[in-house]
């Protein structure tokens, strides 16, 4: 039987809960919200929320991270592939989502800005 090291098996975990969370986002404004506030907000978190281009991008950067991470472990007389391919997966898996984040709450700002919210941040 095949041994599979525990921390791989958390990766999808780990980016899975990480993938919506820059959708949920809730900005600051500048003043009073208006009336239509809520209701532009949930349909600004939901266009966020659909991208899904971010969570293959994410994906392929944990693929890239596991293979740089395989090859530089191979490389080392120290380490080994297997090794360098988890640390370079997680470490391209927690980079993808962080990116991924950070632009879906940037779809949530522009998208609220566009319906005319003075949203600062």
């Amino acid at each position: 039987m095949k041994y599979v090291p525990f921390s791989l098996c958390l990766l999808p975990i780990l980016v899975s809960a990480c993938a919506n969370s820059g959708a949920n986002y809730t900005p600051i404004l500048d003043g009073p919200p208006t009336a239509a506030f809520r209701s532009d907000l949930s349909v600004c978190q939901s266009l966020a929320r659909d991208q899904r281009q971010f969570d293959q991008e994410t994906a392929g950067a944990a693929v890239l991270g596991a293979g740089a991470g395989a090859l530089l472990g191979a490389a080392d007389d120290d380490a080994d592939a297997a090794g360098g391919a988890i640390a370079g997966a997680l470490a391209g898996g927690v980079a993808g989502a962080v990116n991924a984040s950070e632009r879906r709450e940037a779809i949530v700002v522009e998208c609220l800005r566009g319906r005319g919210h003075r949203v600062v941040g």
